[in-house]
């Protein structure tokens, strides 16, 4: 292994107190990095430095000579009109671009990340979050990266994106450093852990391992921490103590004891302030006034131009309901979320919904938020207090319990992060009175403090909550019940209730099963047959490497370049103007035999990794 990239001392400061500072580590070749830490702790600022698109205030990057980055932005930008092949293509070379060799790269890598599904000429921006997600995914790809920075990459990703990204990042062989807070892609990705965190000592906290092995050292690291405080505190008091007696003592000593009391002052509130956990505190008031059955749907179901997009479904929505949605992207689970809201009409049943029903909804996209408003004015449109729970609160009293500065209060909201539009949405929701609380992807860009917050509080909520989420951990803590979209044995599309997530990741498997059974293998070339000339009987397959499937989607044209050589070289020995040329013809038999063998080694290599 090898050092690509090291920092040294880094800082940088928004504001009086800085991001972070002392900051030293390296990134070796191999490794798949998770970044954790807390909103606001720096996290996308650090990345950025790293990539060299943010300069630091103080401190050192070096960059090993010829390392390329790539980087995934959590908001990838694209240029108006683009498609997604000219979006790909921008990761090459300008002077590159029209050459066939990078043609069949791209090629290949739309192939890779399967999206040779939408077309080539598909504009970008009619697609989905997942699937832009994927394109500018492509578009790093083709920088041929040593190293791979990616922010919060699994939002707006379905459970197959983000399983797929999973298997991607494990089998590229690039080394990669990935903010996420889904932990479970976490466990998945990550072969080591860097927590940017006030609390740790150095600023950053370094474990070579994977986040479960992580936790507990945290863990261990913390309650030693919280131990040295005591201790400092307490040996801090008898030394006040002691010089507030006056004890008897010769004056140089005595001035050296009180120099030492305001030095362990200051490690004592060092190792407080990092000691300190700020947790925003949520909760969600219920109404008052909860009838027994909130919403109940009978037989609907929902088509669009003959395509079932909600098949037949019977459902119950009662306080204390938790139920999960899960599936694709596009499979209708914002289409169900409507027709249960009475904002659009099944085709088949019918929905009761209670005179008393009262919703608090949390969209995905955040689309409520004015960017060019203040946290305040948003929270607040006039005056400077909120009515909560009936009772009036000055508004920046309010948002000091979502963690937001004073300076945050007046920022437009476009300029805070996405944690923190996140947590500007949940204040402005808990001003509501609600029975039933729809979350659309609420945990996109949350930090894990609050996330485990909002775990607990939506187990406590006395009313309803709808979930969407692709993230499995959250998902499997909250619902009571999850209600998967799939497809049934004959192919048509269900809703399948589950109380768990181990029952679902079985099913799961199951559905996944016949589709990879079922899709074409790359056909072989005809010479692969048995002696008898029938075909060779199919192989039970095992899962084929990153390296391995990528040289099984170059050999096709590896094959059909190196046959139309040797067609070319077979011409040219033919040529009666060659007939003379002894030195030539030499040369052109020599290549011959060799393209031969290349091609032999060809066939042989593809017939054996199409029958792994």
């Amino acid at each position: 292994m090898s050092i690509l990239l090291s920092v040294h001392q880094l800082k940088k400061a928004f504001g009086a107190r800085p991001l972070f500072e002392n900051i030293t580590f390296s990134i070796e070749t191999g490794e798949r990095i998770g970044l954790i830490g807390p909103n606001g702790a720096g996290k996308s600022t650090l990345l950025k430095i790293l990539a060299g698109r943010v300069s630091a205030d103080e401190g050192k990057v070096s960059v090993q000579r010829g390392v390329r980055f790539g980087f995934l932005e959590q908001i990838p930008l694209f240029q108006p009109g683009a498609t997604v092949q000219s979006t790909v293509l921008e990761g090459a070379p300008a002077a590159d671009a029209h050459d066939w060799e990078v043609t069949l790269k791209v090629d290949e890598i739309l192939s890779k990340l399967s999206l040779n599904e939408l077309g080539a000429d598909t504009l970008v921006d009619t697609l989905s979050g997942g699937w832009k997600k994927r394109v500018a995914l492509a578009r790093e790809l083709m920088r041929e990266p040593d190293l791979l920075f990616l922010d919060e990459p699994t939002n707006h990703l379905d459970v197959e994106g983000i399983e797929w990204l999973e298997t991607f990042l494990a089998g590229a062989g690039l080394a990669a450093v990935t903010i996420t807070h889904d932990r479970v892609f976490l466990q998945a990705v990550s072969n080591r852990i860097l927590e940017l965190d006030r609390r740790n000592p150095e600023g950053i906290l370094s474990h070579h391992g994977d986040y479960a092995d992580f936790l507990d050292i945290k863990e261990q690291k913390l309650a030693a921490q919280q131990r040295q405080e005591v201790r400092l505190k307490n040996t801090l008091r008898r030394e006040v103590e002691w010089l507030r007696r006056g004890a008897k003592a010769r004056t140089t000593k005595q001035q050296a004891r009180i120099q030492r009391a305001g030095e362990l002052k200051s490690t004592v509130e060092e190792v407080a302030y990092r000691n300190q956990s700020q947790v925003a505190r949520l909760d969600f008031g219920a109404s008052d006034r909860s009838p027994k059955k909130l919403i109940e749907a009978k037989g609907i179901s929902k088509s669009y131009s003959g395509k079932t997009v909600v098949p037949k479904l019977d459902l119950l929505v009662t306080p204390g309901s938790r139920i999960g949605l899960l599936g694709t992207n596009g499979c209708g689970k914002s289409t169900l979320i409507r027709i249960l809201l009475g904002e659009e009409r099944p085709d088949t049943g019918e929905v009761f919904r209670s005179d008393l029903l009262q919703v608090a909804y949390f969209e995905q996209n955040r689309e409520s938020l004015d960017p060019n408003l203040s946290v305040l004015k948003t929270l607040c449109p006039t005056g400077d207090t909120v009515d909560y729970r009936g009772n009036r609160v000055h508004n920046k009293s309010y948002l000091d319990r979502f963690l937001f500065s004073h300076a945050q209060m007046e920022m437009a909201v476009g300029k805070l992060s996405g944690g923190e539009q996140s947590r500007l949405l949940i204040a402005r929701l808990m001003l509501r009175q609600a029975n039933l609380l729809v979350l659309d992807e609420p945990t996109n860009d949350l930090d894990m403090a609050t996330l485990d917050v909002l775990e607990e509080v939506l187990k406590d909520f006395n009313g309803a909550v709808l979930l969407v989420s692709h993230d499995r951990y959250f998902l499997d803590q909250v619902s009571t019940q999850i209600l998967a979209f799939g497809t049934d044995e004959r192919g048509a599309k269900e809703i399948v209730s589950f109380t768990g997530l181990d029952q679902w990741e079985v099913w799961h498997r199951d559905q996944r099963a016949p589709q990879k059974e079922s899709k074409p293998q790359a056909a072989a070339p005809s010479s692969e047959k048995k002696s008898d000339g029938t075909a060779a009987s199919p192989s039970k397959r095992k899962k084929l490497s990153y390296k391995e499937q990528r040289e099984l989607d170059e050999m096709e044209p590896a094959i059909h370049k190196a046959e139309a050589r040797l067609q070319e070289l077979e011409l040219q020995s033919e040529d009666p103007k060659n007939a003379t040329q002894s030195i030539l013809l030499g040369q052109i038999s020599k290549e011959m035999a060799e393209l031969h063998a290349e091609i032999d080694r060809l066939y042989s290599r593809w017939a054996e990794l199409s029958g792994e």
